[in-house]
């Protein structure tokens, strides 16, 4: 029996981005106005949910390693779609913001552990596809965007024909099971523990590694600060879009057909995003690259809150998905420019743990801001400031080799 083609591997690994960040994380932007209204949450409380959800995510990518030590990468890929399928499911039966804040947390837990050992067999699977690997990895990370995409169409539908909110949650719990079945026979394939597993080719990304305990040291950091900090403050700023932009466009009277349209469209970016940048990260080993996807962001935050304007919004939506994960990216070429390959892993490690502290931040700064008199225009002008500030700290990035 011929077996699949790469292609298809690749869109199949992609469903594992579209369930942990797609779904998992970002489709809760689209549930916060109905469950803020319905539970009389504050905008911090609000924001303290995503906040819940990057801690666990946290969590779940520094414990990713010992569980693929310990299981295998695919019962790990298992119970990372599994157990978000369930968290997602149990949000809808509890009204409790105790117990609303734990889901978020586990869910947060098990989607890095999909999303990390996800795109780690991608890596493994398919960038040996010689040209075309970048192009592959593309398409897993582009399974974001579709999760997105997915989202934008689903809760809208079940709210118009009489749903609630815990009944989208079920839906999108649903959407997340048909997911995972389809992971399964992957997930069957790949090497149990005590197998070896081939490490990806040169030239591939390493992004979906499995990070490394080995620390770096201070000296190779020290000379990466600025790079940090701008990744940090990408970390604040871009979550806080996520989080409160559709309820900041429901506040300002723009229709549901509009908000659809707006969130679909940045899902659809997302996937096209890949090919986008691709040149602009091989060609700047500094800071270039990140200081300019930053400022791209703030431009694009910055845009609803001073108006809601049906063309305006639609042009911010497919510009902040269009960027928002190369941001991502551009971490990992500076990476493969300035750092010796041994120590890949640990240098998105050390990423990974500022943009999750940067993640954990935003959703609550934002939420707080909001309950002031500033409102959800000031919040989301205080996270375009925050992409702001990363874009001028990168630009302070100099090489740190030859």
């Amino acid at each position: 029996m011929q077996p699949p083609s790469p292609v298809l591997l690749a869109l199949v690994l992609s469903l594992a981005a579209a369930i942990s960040l797609g779904i998992t994380r970002f489709a809760y932007g689209l549930l916060l106005p109905i469950m803020r209204e319905d539970l009389g949450w504050s905008y911090l409380l609000a924001g303290a949910m995503n906040t819940a959800n990057a801690l666990g995510y946290l969590a779940g990518a520094l414990s990713a390693p010992l569980l693929l030590r310990r299981l295998g990468a695919g019962r790990t890929l298992l119970i990372g779609a599994i157990g978000s399928t369930v968290f997602m499911a149990l949000s809808g039966f509890f009204r409790t913001a105790e117990w609303l804040l734990l889901q978020r947390l586990l869910a947060g837990v098990t989607s890095a552990w999909l999303f990390v050992v996800g795109g780690w067999l991608t890596a493994q699977w398919l960038a040996r596809d010689g040209q075309r690997g970048g192009w592959l990895l593309g398409l897993y990370y582009g399974g974001t965007g579709w999760g997105i995409a997915v989202s934008a169409l689903t809760v809208p539908a079940v709210l118009a024909t009489g749903g609630s909110w815990p009944h989208a949650w079920w839906a999108l719990a649903g959407v997340c099971a048909l997911a995972s079945a389809a992971l399964w026979p992957l997930a069957r394939k790949h090497p149990e523990p005590g197998e070896p597993a081939q490490a990806p080719p040169q030239g591939s990304t390493p992004t979906s590694t499995p990070p490394s305990t080995q620390g770096i040291g201070w000296r190779t950091w020290r000379h990466g600060l600025p790079m940090l900090a701008a990744y940090s403050c990408f970390g604040i700023g871009y979550i806080g879009y996520m989080t409160f932009v559709i309820a900041l466009m429901r506040e300002q009277g723009v229709s549901a057909d509009s908000r659809t349209l707006f969130y679909t469209a940045l899902g659809l970016a997302v996937v096209a995003s890949a090919r986008i940048w691709a040149g602009l990260l091989d060609r700047f080993r500094e800071g270039q690259a990140m200081a300019l996807l930053n400022g791209l962001l703030g431009l694009a935050t910055i845009l609803p809150a001073l108006t809601a304007q049906t063309p305006v919004l639609l042009a911010s939506g497919v510009l902040f998905g269009a960027v928002f994960l190369s941001v991502v990216a551009s971490t990992t070429a500076w990476v493969r420019h300035n750092l010796p390959p041994h120590l890949w892993a640990q240098g998105i490690t050390g990423f990974t743990v500022v943009f999750a502290v940067g993640q954990v931040v935003g959703p609550s700064a934002v939420g707080l801001i909001a309950d002031e008199a500033a409102g959800l225009a000031g919040g989301l002008l205080a996270s375009s400031c925050v992409l702001w500030l990363g874009s001028a700290l990168a630009l302070l990035q100099t090489r740190t080799r030859p």
